[in-house]
């Protein structure tokens, strides 16, 4: 399943197989989750009544999935989905279908009834838009871009169905002046170039004050010249290529417009070679700049300069999304204060950006989510399921 995945996605083989793992994880996780009490015990205030609650599967739900993690993503979704007991339509990107498949004919052989998950192929404008209209799906939970979300929030919305949507980030890395430049360097590369940066979590803006900016941005450009993009299957390789001509082509252009608007691109400024794309800093940027409040997916990291934490919060905040957000200091008031006032689902202090743990809530805020039900964690659940209350007369 890892190799396939290397050869359809691009990541590195290391990369593909920690993504397989991770679906193994979510599965028994949730697996787990069947046998743990569904409901509670409340007190009434009718005499000889005794009140308690049921989860109830809300039927059949359909889920949407990107090409980025067309294995781990599924899976957080498809898992709770089953465990609250309803049947699953599921459409995978068109990127990446295999990968989806794969996890699919697990669950099949693992004894899955049949009919219980179902996977579709086809574009999101003919078969996405006709699973977000049938009137037999009760619930849609889609990660992928802003645009794409709000159509199909305003589509189930309108027959009330329920809608969970996962979308963009532009995830900012502060690095504040007591930091040690070269773990701030490293905490930000993985960050921003592993999983070739294509991953809603990954380090797009890394925000420094004055006294660590420099040595800063030197480290993490010497980290940037050792990554060896190439073939994901050879074991040398530090990074895979973009995902495809597109994505390379968007990439690309926000460098052309980086330049345009003042930027310097101080590392890897082109493709290396078809669809390998080296790690490329950008430094000079402001607040202003495009690079710096829309979502690039690629290994594209853009530097901005703050005079510290209050203006370091702002420029952060100062964006249309809020999913991931990161700090790295030595001082344990300021984390705190960051992570009180960051607007961000996720913040992260001494860590990079990217990466969670499956048993903790995931998801963000503002254009990033719509921060209604969470994914991931016990809580997952919540989406896939709805509360009903009985009262039994015991007199």
């Amino acid at each position: 399943m890892a190799v396939d995945l290397v050869r359809e996605e691009g990541k590195t083989l290391a990369e593909a197989a920690g993504e397989v793992q991770r679906a193994a994880d979510v599965l028994r996780f949730f697996g787990a989750a069947c046998w743990r009490a569904d409901g509670e015990t409340l007190p009434s205030a009718t005499p000889h009544t005794a009140v308690h609650t049921r989860r109830e599967p809300l039927g059949v739900v359909g889920v949407i999935t990107p090409w980025n993690f067309p294995i781990a993503i599924p899976s957080w979704k498809i898992a709770p989905a089953l465990a609250a007991g309803n049947a699953v339509v599921a459409k995978p990107a068109q990127l990446t279908t295999l990968s989806t498949r794969h996890l699919a004919e697990c669950l099949a052989e693992a004894g899955l009834p049949r009919g219980v998950l179902n996977l579709v192929h086809g574009s999101g404008s003919v078969v996405g838009e006709a699973l977000v209209a049938h009137p037999d799906v009760a619930a849609v939970s889609f990660t992928g871009s802003g645009p794409v979300g709000r159509r199909i929030h305003a589509a189930a919305s309108d027959r009330m169905a329920r809608v969970q949507l996962e979308m963009g980030g532009k995830n900012p890395l502060v690095v504040l002046d007591d930091a040690d430049p070269v773990r701030a360097a490293t905490i930000a590369a993985a960050g921003g170039f592993g999983l070739t940066g294509q991953a809603c979590t990954a380090t797009s803006r890394l925000i420094a004050t004055p006294r660590v900016h420099d040595a800063l941005v030197e480290e993490l450009a010497a980290i940037a010249g050792r990554y060896r993009p190439g073939n994901g299957l050879d074991p040398a390789t530090g990074m895979g290529p973009v995902v495809s001509d597109d994505q390379l082509a968007s990439n690309l252009r926000y460098l052309d417009v980086a330049r345009a608007e003042g930027g310097d691109v101080v590392s890897g400024a082109g493709p290396v070679d078809g669809l390998l794309q080296a790690p490329v800093i950008v430094t000079g940027v402001t607040q202003e700049h495009t690079i710096a409040r829309e979502e690039v997916f690629g290994p594209v990291v853009a530097v901005l300069t703050v005079a510290d934490l209050d203006e370091a919060i702002a420029v952060a905040n100062d964006v249309p999304f809020g999913l991931s957000a990161g700090v790295v200091t030595n001082d344990l008031r300021a984390a705190h204060r960051f992570a009180a006032e960051v607007a961000a689902g996720v913040v992260k202090v001494n860590r990079p950006t990217s990466g969670l743990d499956l048993n903790a809530p995931f998801g963000g805020v503002k254009e990033s989510s719509t921060n209604t039900y969470r994914e991931q964690g016990d809580g997952a659940l919540d989406f896939y399921s709805w509360t009903k209350s009985v009262y039994l007369g015991i007199d």
